[in-house]
């Protein structure tokens, strides 16, 4: 049913709340897991007006986002999931990254935690995850992790 699922993580442990979920899923369904994290354009590039260090810190955020997907795809594969992992930079916002970089991977499941804010911080801050559900146009799996 979901030969595909995508799974956006953001390096946080609540991002990987929704990580056992899929692992039951992947084991079930024989599907395969794609790890994606999404460095929005930083902000700090207006600030830096060297562009040989405005480079060197995307590269060092894109190789730590590198390192950080390798490990939890490590981890899966050790379970015996077929897993793959990428990281692409964006522009413009996460939530549609998220949703084409779905459709363009032919998935059939987005599958990814909440951060669980309410209020005056959801309305600031937004919810990349509402706004996945709302824009992708197929199942969207989404775990409101246990605090502790």
């Amino acid at each position: 049913m979901y030969a595909k699922i995508v799974v956006p993580l953001d390096g946080s442990s609540l991002a990987e709340a929704v990580l056992d979920h899929v692992r039951a899923l992947a084991a079930c369904m024989g599907s395969e897991i794609v790890l994606l994290s999404v460095l929005g354009y930083p902000h700090y590039d207006y600030l830096i007006t060297d562009p040989e260090m405005a480079a060197s810190l995307r590269a060092s955020l894109e190789t730590d986002a590198c390192a950080y997907l390798s490990a939890v795809a490590a981890r899966l594969q050790a379970d015996g999931l077929k897993v793959s992992a990428e990281v692409i930079t964006v522009s413009g916002p996460v939530a549609d990254a998220i949703i084409d970089f779905a459709k363009e991977k032919h998935a059939e499941l987005i599958a990814m935690s909440t951060h669980g804010r309410t209020g005056p911080a959801r309305w600031f801050l937004g919810s990349v995850a509402d706004r996945v559900v709302r824009g992708a146009g197929m199942p969207v799996l989404m775990v409101r992790p246990v605090k502790r």
